[in-house]
C-alpha cells in the first residue's frame, strides 16, 4: 500500500509532467507561427497584392496566444480557483 507521500509526489509529478508537456507545445506553435506566417507573407507579395496573409496570421495569432496563455496558467475565463472550486464540488458530490 503507497503512503500518501508517494501517492501525493505521484501526483505532483504527473502534474508537472503535464505543465511541461504543456509549454513545450505552445514553443513548437510558436515556432511553427515563426515560420509559416513569414512564408505565407512571402507568397503573398510575389503572388498579389491583396493581403491575405494576414487571414491566417490573425487566426493563428490568436490561437497562439489563447495557448501561450493557458500554457502558463493564466486563464481569462476559468481561473486556478475556479477550477479548484469546481473540482471540489464535484468531489463531493461522488
Amino acid at each position: 500500500m503507497e503512503s500518501n507521500f508517494t501517492t501525493d509526489r505521484n501526483y505532483k509529478y504527473e502534474k508537472a509532467k503535464e505543465k511541461v508537456q504543456t509549454i513545450k507545445g505552445f514553443y513548437g506553435n510558436l515556432l511553427a507561427y515563426c515560420i509559416v506566417i513569414p512564408f505565407l507573407a512571402y507568397i503573398n507579395y510575389n503572388t498579389t497584392s491583396f493581403l491575405w496573409f494576414i487571414f491566417p496570421a490573425l487566426g493563428w495569432g490568436f490561437g497562439l496566444l489563447m495557448n501561450g496563455l493557458y500554457a502558463y496558467g493564466y486563464s481569462p475565463f476559468f481561473s486556478k480557483k475556479w477550477e479548484e472550486r469546481k473540482i471540489k464540488e464535484f468531489m463531493q458530490e461522488s
